[in-house]
């Protein structure tokens, strides 16, 4: 059995669960004619699965969905929403977003269940070990806004936002962006273009888009560089939200 010196040093190694499960296989019975390496092997299998676990874990919860738990298996392939076909949606569940950098546009009416396909979707970029941030659009324009004068906070954002893998971002221009921080979203989806994809959530297409922009240049710059490089979903008008409002109150399975 391992020493409390032991663990120091698996830890020191990063290997403490292998080091665990070797030790818990050993003490099994059933494994008392089992070859020492192949428990070996089988306990560094098991820590690779865990580490691997814990690290999707982790990058859903840094990813910050409004639906943690949203999956393609539970999304709602009826006739009527056809452009959410099964076949589509598993090849972009297994989309290596980090290798390529089309963007996504999904339109749809409010409560056509925008939200929920592109968190369904960007827990699946998680579980491809992508890294995934989502955000409201206004909320984000607050952000850029709270760090303006910051350069460092603003320089740091940015950053962060303009290297994730997928980047999600909710209700574009569904509500107006004070023009302080058309700047920075300008300077984010720039840094993107072409490198790595922007998830857009939208009621509304791009024509609306330029127009809710109040400087034209800029509003041009940021539509074309999402529009013309982008994959479309339009999910329509099936109003998903009411219908799940419906059947909770019914006390049916959605």
């Amino acid at each position: 059995m391992f020493t409390k010196q032991d663990y120091e040093a698996f830890r020191t190694l990063r290997i403490t669960h292998m080091a665990q499960a070797f030790e818990a296989l050993l003490a099994q019975e059933t494994n008392e004619l089992v070859e020492p390496e192949n428990l070996f092997r089988q306990a560094a299998t098991d820590a690779l699965d865990l580490r691997r676990s814990n690290k999707i874990e982790r990058l859903i919860k840094q990813a910050g969905f409004a639906f943690a738990d949203a999956t393609i298996e539970q999304l709602d392939y009826r006739t009527e929403r056809e452009a959410i076909n099964p076949i589509r949606i598993k090849r972009y569940a297994k989309n290596d977003w980090g290798r390529d950098p089309v963007n996504l546009v999904i339109t749809g009416a409010s409560g056509s269940g925008k939200t929920y396909l592109a968190c369904a979707l960007g827990i699946a970029a998680c579980h491809q070990e992508h890294t995934v941030k989502y955000w409201r659009t206004d909320q984000l324009a607050l952000e850029l806004l709270l760090v303006q004068d910051d350069l460092i906070a603003q320089k740091q954002l940015l950053n962060s936002l303009s290297d994730v893998d997928l980047l999600i971002l909710d209700d574009f221009m569904a509500v107006g962006i004070d023009p302080r921080a058309v700047a920075g979203m300008f300077h984010l989806l720039a840094n993107r273009d072409r490198r790595l994809p922007t998830m857009i959530l939208a009621q509304t297409g791009p024509d609306y888009w330029i127009e809710a922009i109040h400087d034209r240049v800029t509003a041009d710059s940021i539509v074309n560089r999402l529009a013309n490089n982008s994959r479309r979903i339009n999910l329509g008008s099936v109003d998903m939200r009411r219908e799940m409002s419906l059947k909770e109150r019914q006390g049916e399975d959605f």
